[in-house]
């Protein structure tokens, strides 16, 4: 773990975003398409730390991006050379855009300085969508990586950032993956050879602390 003067250099709100990768109603809802990732995201306390990073970051001034993958209705653009695309068509709850299923999900509050940015196709948050030009454009340097899943969008959203040059800090309570035992190996094994590694409580406590 970094010390607190290391990550509280890191979490400048000035060169800081927090990113939220699909957190939105049709994943970690009630009526989730993915229920076991669900679940994991809600009975782990994943999703309600996320809230209060974003509470937190609208409190301190650190800008907020809302990552979501959404599929229009006639699926046109969308991928289809991988398994998880095919069997994701399948599936009784569909992203698609401009229905509550691609809306950021309780309790994460989207205050109207945010950005909500979907994402039509792949895996990354990232790769292809607005995000990159986004954060250099608010003069991001550091990038803040919550959300689902481990599995997928997280490390790909952190491994297009690094490659992007941005410094990433992952709370790693903070995402959610299955089954629940994965996300903890996949942070020791390949996030931590890449981003900064840390709590979601030593992330509140920059972002709320005394500024040197």
């Amino acid at each position: 773990m970094p010390s607190s003067e290391h990550l509280s250099e890191l979490l400048d709100p000035a060169g800081t975003v927090l990113l939220t990768i699909e957190c939105q109603q049709g994943v970690v809802g009630q009526d989730s398409a993915l229920p076991e990732l669900a679940k994991e995201a809600r009975s782990s306390g994943v999703l309600a730390r996320v809230a209060r990073l974003v509470d937190a970051a609208h409190e301190s001034g650190v800008q907020v991006v809302h990552a979501v993958a959404a599929r229009r209705p006639d699926g046109r653009g969308a991928n289809r050379n991988a398994r998880l695309f095919r069997a994701a068509e399948r599936l009784p709850v569909q992203q698609l855009t401009g229905t509550t299923a691609v809306r950021v999900a309780p309790p994460i509050e989207v205050a109207e300085e945010d950005f909500v940015v979907r994402r039509l196709h792949g895996l990354s948050p990232i790769a292809g969508t607005d995000v990159d030009p986004l954060l250099r454009n608010l003069g991001c340097r550091t990038l803040v990586v919550t959300g689902v899943s481990a599995n997928i969008a997280v490390p790909n959203a952190v491994f297009d950032a690094v490659n992007r040059g941005y410094t990433v800090v992952v709370p790693s309570d903070a995402i959610a993956g299955v089954p629940a035992e994965y996300t903890p190996a996949m942070i020791r094994n390949t996030l931590a050879l890449v981003a900064t590694i840390t709590t979601t409580d030593d992330v509140l406590a920059c972002l709320k602390g005394p500024r040197r």
